[in-house]
């Protein structure tokens, strides 16, 4: 099942998620339907609020073939060297800027087996990781832009907060 995106101005994308509890068959499929609808509109990470729904997961797939379920991240280290690169999100249609992350980040979650992994990454992943997880606090890319960067997108965010409370 493909699910829609929510877009800026949706309130649940500035929720804290809440852990998940329980790895049933629910959860399951909701990460496989994650996994289906980042696929289906070419993203390289999905979060579950960006779909609606209030829980610590998302989907990352950087690599065709290589997709982490993530549950109830936690990151153990983020080096305090950053790189600024340009992000985009899927939540947030058309506007792309540079955002300064860590370089490397080592980060434990569960995967939809329930075990325990714990993964060093850099580059893009390191930097998907980091997005997807900020989803999870409520907070989105353009929150970490620089101010002039802010400036030049306001007039966009207010366009696509006002769809959103269309909707």
């Amino acid at each position: 099942m493909i699910y829609d995106i929510k877009i800026y101005g949706n309130d649940c994308l500035r929720s804290v998620a809440e852990p998940v509890t329980e790895i049933n068959s629910e959860i399951i499929e909701t990460l496989n339907n994650m996994v289906e609808t980042m696929r289906n509109i070419r993203g390289v990470g999905l979060a579950a609020p960006q779909v609606g729904i209030n829980k610590r997961m998302f989907v990352i797939e950087v690599e065709e073939g290589d997709v982490r379920i993530v549950i109830n991240p936690e990151f153990l280290e983020m080096s305090e060297e950053k790189e600024s690169n340009e992000e985009g999100c899927l939540s947030v249609p058309g506007i792309y800027k540079p955002v300064k992350r860590s370089l490397t980040i080592k980060i434990k979650y569960q995967n939809e087996k329930g075990e325990e992994i714990i993964e060093e990454a850099s580059e893009l992943l390191g930097r998907a990781f980091q997005h997807e997880y900020d989803h999870l606090d409520g907070v989105l890319f353009v929150d970490k832009v620089s101010p002039v960067a802010k400036r030049m997108i306001t007039k966009k965010l207010q366009m696509l907060k006002k769809e959103a409370n269309r909707g």
